[in-house]
């Protein structure tokens, strides 16, 4: 069973949220989105899977050498984001990040801002990114994690709640990088709220 396609109160809340999801987070989180978009190339051109694109606040912040594939499993969220794609070289694509409908090794980049802490198996998402991701090419995250061993007992407790309406609290970044195979980290920067929120920039090895 796809946990993603299958949660109905997942799917309604971010039918629902899409509204007012700019004006909640476009301006606390925009100096981050762009350090971390940073690390696109701006010289050479590539493909790019932004998974999990939500209403394209990546969009206006992308160079425009390369050509795109923006991937969202809701339709509120894409409808959103088409506005912002001026000037850029984009495919549409409604589907689960933890279920890319690409060939392996197809990608030159993959971007992941806040999605890997927002899918039910973070796991799934990470290796379905390095997996339709060229030996060689990048993955550019951008969520919030807790570090190895770290308690945060009021995150932990509020997930059960926040995980099935908006996202989870509780994800540990390097638990899931030790379940992928084939993936190095370059960088590892914290970005917002004391390091909560990380850019992590990794490479497909083999």
């Amino acid at each position: 069973m796809n946990r993603w396609q299958n949660n109905t109160l997942l799917r309604t809340s971010y039918s629902l949220i899409a509204p007012i999801y700019d004006l909640l987070i476009e301006r606390p989180m925009r100096k981050a989105r762009q350090l971390s978009l940073s690390a696109l190339p701006s010289d050479i051109a590539g493909h790019v899977l932004l998974s999990g694109i939500g209403t394209g606040l990546d969009l206006p912040l992308l160079p425009s050498l390369h050509r795109y594939a923006a991937l969202d499993f809701n339709a509120a969220m894409l409808s959103r984001a088409r506005p912002r794609s001026t000037g850029l070289q984009v495919d549409w694509v409604l589907a689960d990040s933890m279920s890319l409908p690409f060939p392996d090794a197809y990608f030159d980049h993959v971007v992941l801002h806040l999605i890997t802490a927002v899918v039910p198996d973070p796991t799934r998402c990470l290796s379905e990114a390095a997996r339709v991701l060229k030996p060689g090419g990048s993955i550019i995250l951008f969520d919030k994690f807790l570090r190895p061993g770290q308690s945060a007992p009021l995150r932990r407790w509020l997930t059960p709640l926040s995980g099935h309406i908006a996202t989870r609290m509780d994800v540990v970044f390097e638990e899931i990088l030790g379940k992928v195979y084939g993936l190095s980290v370059i960088s590892d920067t914290p970005l917002l709220a004391c390091g909560w929120f990380r850019g992590i920039l990794l490479r497909k090895t083999d």
